[in-house]
């Protein structure tokens, strides 16, 4: 019997609304930050690093899928890992899963205000990404259709921008560019730009945090995972391409004045036009589209995760808490928006990036270790998906995150530092206020 009390979310979500969700957490990927990877690997180191990471989602995303529909919880992976291995190491998994979301939207917003500054010199990009987080927080709070609705227009936009973008640079393409200076740093580089690989793709595992919210959760989280990866594919490799085609790849990662840039494909369409265009200037603003729908969707994703650690008491109970007329996890919102925006302070895109990698491919591990558990552990768990070619999926996840994340060491050793030792302080702080995480 089911308790009156209990803090539940609105179910709203449908199987098209999930896919705008799906590709809306990651297609500000596509429009910045994985042209720093180039300036670790060159054109071949980031393309071979690409072709691992793309190995990986569709592997990881499959056996995610499973998961999430033999688990519909808002926790993700906490609530696999919690039941497969136990709290101590759910709380782990948890925490990685935070770090990755709580840290991704502010490198984004960061993006929002670098487009907006390409258009409109006069406006601050820390302000505009200020108000960002001021605006998406609040659209998320009014409610998860609402907001999954405006996902799916901007997502929407976001791709047909990317459509008008090759349209306009395949013409223009030399395959010659594509061999410039193409592994600048040998291939050691290619381990050095597997973050802003990831970041490509990453944040797609935030489906399952909605899955809790969707009408059929059994049968719609798995189309989700599916459409959504595969329209991935098809516009990072084809984004790839056409942007480091038209003029290298040196032409996409460095200002005139040697600064890097968080806006590559504006760099892009300037070799081929002038910035005062109506073609420049229709890019850049549907470009913004795509940062505006990542940075939407891994803010509400977001809340459902620091939502749940709330309501199973691994964090104060007051961000376990729905709000009581829109049905949304509005003190959870309002806590990581705080946080976002003082990540936003430390004015360091690709450290931001990096920490965000490091607590997904954490993530994926622990995962991926639920889902072998699981298996064997509760072989009669319902399953409405099973991941196809198991065990041989999540063990090449398994493996590709493994050896990510060991590089992610040694290439960012002071950033791992860092990110581990949130982790374990979170661990001890939650042990010292009581946690149950026997």
């Amino acid at each position: 019997m089911s308790n009156p009390n209990e803090q539940k979310l609105q179910k709203s979500l449908t199987p098209t609304l999930l896919w705008g969700l799906g590709v809306g957490y990651v297609i500000s990927g596509m429009y910045f930050g994985w042209n720093l990877g180039l300036e670790k690997g060159g054109t071949f180191g980031m393309a071979v690093a690409t072709f691992f990471v793309i190995i990986l989602y569709v592997t990881f995303s499959l056996s995610y899928a499973e998961l999430a529909c033999a688990i519909p919880q808002a926790g993700g992976a906490f609530d696999y890992a919690n039941r497969a291995l136990g709290k101590k190491w759910g709380f782990l998994a948890g925490m990685a899963q935070n770090i990755e979301f709580l840290f991704a939207p502010p490198a984004i917003a960061v993006g929002i205000g670098a487009y907006f500054n390409a258009v409109f010199p006069q406006l601050s990009i820390l302000g505009v990404a200020i108000g960002a987080y001021l605006v998406f927080t609040l659209l998320n709070i009014l409610g998860t259709k609402l907001a999954s609705a405006f996902e799916l227009i901007i997502t929407i936009l976001a791709v047909l921008g990317l459509i008008i973008f090759w349209y306009f640079t395949f013409p223009k393409f030399e395959a010659k560019n594509l061999l410039t200076n193409n592994l600048p740093n040998g291939w050691s580089g290619a381990f050095a730009a597997l973050p802003f690989a990831i970041w490509f793709f990453l944040g797609i595992e935030g489906l399952a945090n909605v899955a809790e919210e969707s009408n059929n959760p059994q049968k719609d989280i798995t189309w989700g995972f599916g459409s959504a990866m595969a329209t991935l594919v098809v516009l990072c490799v084809l984004t790839f391409i056409t942007a480091v085609g038209i003029n290298g790849w040196e032409s996409i990662v460095y200002k005139a004045d040697g600064s890097v840039t968080d806006s590559p494909l504006p760099m892009a369409m300037s070799k081929i036009m002038s910035d005062t265009s109506g073609v420049y200037q229709l890019i850049v603003g549907i470009g913004t589209c795509g940062l505006i729908a990542s940075f939407h969707g891994l803010v509400l994703a977001a809340g459902r995760a620091t939502f749940e650690f709330g309501r199973v008491g691994n964090a104060p109970k007051f961000m376990g808490n729905v709000h009581p007329k829109f049905k949304t996890p509005a003190n959870a919102l309002l806590l990581n928006m705080v946080f976002g925006i003082v990540a936003l302070l430390s004015n360091s895109t690709a450290d931001i990036i990096i920490l965000s990698a490091f607590g997904a491919l954490t993530m994926y591990i622990f995962s991926m270790v639920s889902l072998l558990v699981l298996r064997k552990k509760e072989p009669k768990l319902k399953r409405p998906f099973q991941v196809p070619f198991y065990p041989v999926s999540p063990i090449i996840a398994l493996v590709i995150a493994s050896v990510a994340l060991v590089a992610l060491i040694v290439y960012n050793f002071n950033l791992s530092l860092v990110f581990f030792g949130i982790l374990l302080g979170s661990y001890v702080l939650a042990k010292f206020f009581n946690a149950d995480l026997s």
